[in-house]
């Protein structure tokens, strides 16, 4: 099985500390009601054994404090967080982290989740109906212009976060301010996310790079989408 992880990138949008605590605080809740591996968090550091001795409660007035630390601030209005959860030993499952807050280009609002990599976990979370729920927990606490579930072996994912990034992956979510989603083949899934714009999932089964069908129907899908404006060319 491939490693996937999530993305949501939203436009520069200024927002307080108070409302990106609020943000952050409904981000965690609702991820922990998707998955038992997103009941308890860390502070992130770079070693295990530092990084298990920081435990927190992802709440509110949690990140109000944590937002008040220089460590977690960039430049005067910008908040930065990085979160695990404990699960793995190896490599970066269940790392998330996130900036928030940013009206300026040069630090882009974006959230990045990286998805289990080991079971038990792996095999309940890499499927339809819990990665639909961990995109509207993104929807939900980011109002996101955009969000996408791919392949860590795909080179897009390095421009997961990033606002000029065109990744398609095995599911995007496109706000309505970004355009309607046009018509598709017929075994892509296109659902509504409440009122807030479209999320499509390309296979029922995960998407690999590997199987040819997978990518001969990612090229039809981002053909569509780029003459939709939903997704840029790809350069070169």
């Amino acid at each position: 099985m491939e490693r996937f992880q999530a993305g949501a990138h939203w436009a520069g949008r200024k927002e307080s500390a108070g409302e990106c605590a609020r943000r952050a605080g409904l981000l965690f809740a609702s991820l922990a009601e998707c998955d038992p591996a997103y009941a308890r968090w860390f502070e992130y550091a770079y070693s295990r054994k530092n990084a298990l001795t920081l435990p927190f409660e992802p709440t509110q007035d949690t990140f109000l404090r944590f937002f008040e630390r220089k460590k977690y601030r960039l430049g005067r209005d910008a908040f930065y967080f990085d979160a695990w959860t404990g699960e793995e030993r190896e490599g970066r499952g269940g790392q998330l982290s996130f900036t928030c807050g940013s009206g300026l280009p040069f630090y882009a609002n974006g959230c990045v989740l990286h998805l289990p990599r080991e079971e038990p976990a792996a095999g309940r979370v890499l499927t339809v109906p819990v990665l639909k729920k961990v995109v509207n927990a993104l929807v939900r606490a980011w109002e996101p212009d955009r969000c996408v579930i791919l392949s860590e072996d795909d080179p897009a994912s390095k421009r997961l976060a990033e606002p000029t990034g065109a990744c398609l992956g095995w599911f995007m979510y496109f706000s309505r301010a970004r355009g309607r989603v046009p018509a598709l083949p017929k075994s892509v899934r296109v659902e509504p996310v409440e009122d807030r714009g479209s999320l499509i999932i390309l296979t029922p089964e995960p998407f690999s790079r590997g199987n040819t069908a997978h990518m001969d129907l990612a090229a039809r899908v981002r053909e569509r989408l780029e003459k939709a404006g939903l997704l840029p060319p790809v350069s070169g």
